[in-house]
């Protein structure tokens, strides 16, 4: 099992849970505003004035098999418009309940 934690712009929100709802990816939890920067580039998401918009976040449960294709989807959404920025991690998941 694997968990991908998807952080983007709160404008990608339908976008992603469309992929997810299309192609069968049923579990997730969401935490609707985060805040965070990027490593590399890209403006900061404060919620404050200097830095009004906000992120979210998404940890999505999935078969290890499924991974790529997921990543796939979130890639091409993020090259649509990449400086609202998406970002996904991949994270082992050793056990649950």
């Amino acid at each position: 099992m694997k968990a991908v934690f998807i952080s983007f712009n709160q404008s990608y929100y339908e976008q992603v849970v469309a992929i997810l709802d299309r192609n069968h990816y049923r579990g997730f939890t969401f935490w609707e505003e985060v805040q965070g920067r990027g490593s590399e580039n890209g403006e900061p998401h404060y919620g404050s004035h200097a830095w009004p918009t906000l992120n979210s976040a998404m940890l999505v449960m999935t078969e290890e098999s499924r991974v790529g294709k997921l990543l796939s989807h979130l890639r091409a959404l993020d090259k649509k418009t990449e400086a609202q920025g998406l970002r996904a991690f991949v994270w082992n998941v050793e056990q649950s309940i």
